[in-house]
């Protein structure tokens, strides 16, 4: 029996506004994401695709359309449910890597874990577990003025995969970083693919950090324009 998409969208559509005023943000998106894939989104301001990437971290709700999350209608569940839903299954990363300044990297990464009310002792324990994931096993004491940029989006990653989410959302997360920086992350998202059988979902304006996905799809005017595999990831 074929597995189902762990994503799925079906006539999604997104208007913003009434009337003569209102705009489309997405018109009509059919899309399937498989569990396990690395999916890069790319397209212009205004495409479309930080609304459908909002829509897939369950952080919005479709206007008219079907959202399926692991075989749920997540688009019409209410905002405590969808929370419900983002805080078991989904991780974020994003491009501001969104640390708190004065609280060291290992008290970061636990943050999630403290929302759902893990013991100390098995919050300092997967802590350590993702900061070793992401190679920041020695940075645990150390605050993020401590660290470089690029070891602040790996301490933000860690703490977006320390509670072992189905799915990761990445928002631009090589946007503050210099181009070795940002191939190491995108080395690094690639091997957390790989090794651990995550779902990544990533934004990206360039091309050559979209090549390291599995899939690339393209966003215009509310509509998918392209999907297509890609050659360096096949």
């Amino acid at each position: 029996m074929t597995e189902k998409p762990l994503i799925t969208f079906d006539q999604v559509w997104k208007t913003y506004g009434e009337g003569e005023a209102s705009v489309h943000a997405l018109a009509g998106v059919d899309l399937s994401i498989r569990r396990g894939e690395f999916v890069a989104i790319m397209g212009p301001s205004g495409s479309g695709k930080s609304t459908a990437m909002n829509i897939i971290g369950c952080l919005d709700t479709p206007t008219s359309g079907r959202y399926g999350f692991l075989g749920v209608d997540a688009g019409r569940l209410d905002r405590n449910r969808r929370a419900v839903l983002r805080n078991l299954y989904v991780g974020f990363v994003f491009q501001g890597y969104n640390l708190l300044p004065r609280t060291t990297a290992a008290e970061n990464v636990e943050l999630p874990l403290i929302y759902r009310g893990a013991p100390a002792s098995e919050r300092h324990k997967l802590a350590a577990e993702a900061l070793e994931q992401v190679g920041l096993l020695g940075r645990q004491g150390h605050t993020p003025a401590e660290l470089s940029g690029g070891q602040q989006q790996r301490v933000a990653i860690a703490r977006a995969i320390v509670t072992k989410p189905t799915l990761l959302v990445a928002d631009e997360p090589t946007g503050n970083l210099d181009t070795a920086r940002s191939h190491e992350i995108m080395e690094l998202l690639t091997r957390l693919n790989q090794d651990l059988g995550l779902t990544v979902v990533m934004v990206t304006h360039e091309a050559d950090i979209a090549a390291y996905a599995q899939r690339t799809i393209g966003f215009l005017d509310g509509h998918i324009a392209s999907d297509q595999l890609n050659r360096k990831a096949a």
